[in-house]
C-alpha cells in the first residue's frame, strides 16, 4: 500500500487544499494525518488562511480517507465539527519487517521496541535519524515548518519513505526503511 502522512495543518485551509491535491496525485490508499489538524497553537503565528470551519468541512469531505492520532492542540471541541476519530494517542502500522508507530510527537508511546520506527509531527522539521534502538522520523509540518525546512509531507511506498514539498509536490529527500 501507498500512503501520504502529515501533521500539523493547525487550521490552514491554503496548506490543507495543497495536501489534499498532493494526496490526490500521489494516488494513495490512506492519508495519515499526525495531529494538530485545526487550532493552531498559542506559541504559533496564524497560518495562511486560517479557518478551522473550512480545514473541517474539507476534512470531512475525505473522512473515508483518513487514519488520525491526536495532537497537542487538538481538543474534545474539536471532534463536534469532525466526522472521524481523532483520539487516538498513535497507530500501528507494519513495514516489512519492521513495525512502524506513528504518532504526534508530545509523547512517545511506551511500546516503542527495538527496531521500531517512530513516525511523528510536532517539533515541525523534517528528519530522518537513527538512533541507539529505533529510527526517528519527523514528517515536519503542512502550515508552519520551523527551521527553515519546507513545507512538507511524507509518501509511504514498498518500504521508502519520500519526504516532499507540499507546496511544489518535489521530494527533497528519501530514506530506505
Amino acid at each position: 500500500m501507498k500512503y501520504v502522512i502529515a501533521s500539523d495543518i493547525h487550521g490552514s485551509a491554503h496548506y490543507l487544499r495543497l495536501l489534499k491535491a498532493r494526496y490526490e496525485s500521489e494516488h494513495a490508499q490512506k492519508l495519515i494525518l499526525l495531529g494538530d489538524l485545526l487550532y493552531h497553537g498559542a506559541r504559533n503565528p496564524l497560518p495562511p488562511e486560517y479557518s478551522t470551519l473550512a480545514c473541517a468541512e474539507l476534512l470531512n469531505s475525505m473522512k473515508d480517507d483518513l487514519l488520525c492520532v491526536h495532537g497537542n492542540c487538538d481538543s474534545e471541541v474539536d471532534t463536534l465539527v469532525l466526522d472521524f476519530p481523532i483520539g487516538a494517542e498513535y497507530c500501528i502500522l507494519p513495514v516489512g519487517q519492521r513495525t512502524m508507530i506513528l504518532t504526534h510527537g508530545h509523547h512517545i508511546p511506551a511500546l516503542l521496541k527495538k527496531g521500531d520506527v517512530l513516525v511523528c509531527g510536532h517539533f515541525h522539521v523534517p528528519a530522518f535519524e537513527e538512533r541507539e534502538t529505533y529510527t526517528y522520523v519527523n514528517c515536519g509540518s503542512v502550515s508552519i515548518p520551523k527551521d527553515g525546512s519546507p513545507h512538507a509531507y511524507l509518501v509511504l511506498e514498498d518500504g521508502t519513505l519520500t519526504f516532499k514539498d507540499v507546496e511544489t509536490g518535489e521530494a527533497f529527500r528519501t530514506e530506505r526503511l
